[in-house]
């Protein structure tokens, strides 16, 4: 789908030199003299290349729609993550390097949100909490109060998270998979 330079919006993925790219940051800019364009800040989903670019109104991008399909994982092997497809259960194998540190909190039977283009993965999402056992924190001091500052655990799949002192091992806690921060107890 066409659209012009000045629609393009933070979030958008858009085919510009024949490779497809995210917007980050879009400043429009409207100069005294000549016409009206966007600052476009690019983020390259295939090697991670950056890019500023200028759109003037008059020019128009195409726009890419990425395909999501929903993944279970299902095992690590070696390197590799294997997932499979919930409809054609077709597997899948993306390298550990592709999810990054966030691989940690896969869990088998877990569903994730693939994001294709021209059936390549370009992106994964992972479930916002996940959660988890404390595996070892240090024992809570009489008299300390909740407002204290946090302290340290480790989690069942060896992550390292900052918990409020109330918590103790063996407890079940919500952790954001996100910014790998605690969020709550577990009911």
């Amino acid at each position: 789908m066409k659209i012009n330079g000045n629609e393009i919006r933070p979030g958008n993925v858009i085919e510009h030199q024949s490779t497809i790219w995210v917007a980050v940051k879009v400043n429009a800019v409207k100069p005294g003299k000549g016409g009206a364009f966007a600052q476009v800040e690019l983020k390259n989903l295939l090697d991670g290349r950056k890019l500023n670019e200028r759109f003037r109104a008059s020019e128009t991008v195409e726009r890419v729609r990425l395909e999501q399909k929903d993944f279970t994982f299902l095992y690590e092997e070696g390197d590799n993550l294997v997932f499979m497809d919930t409809v054609s259960y077709e597997q899948l194998e993306l390298n550990k390097d592709f999810v990054g540190e966030r691989a940690a909190f896969l869990q088998d039977g877990m569903p994730v949100v693939v994001e294709l283009y021209e059936e390549k993965p370009i992106g994964i999402d992972l479930p916002d909490q996940v959660t988890l056992e404390v595996t070892e924190t240090e024992p809570t001091i009489k008299g300390q109060t909740q407002s204290s500052s946090y302290k340290p655990a480790m989690l069942e799949n060896g992550v390292r998270c900052m918990v409020p002192p109330f918590v103790t091992t063996g407890e079940k806690i919500v952790v954001d998979t996100n910014e790998i921060e605690y969020v709550k107890r577990a009911d």
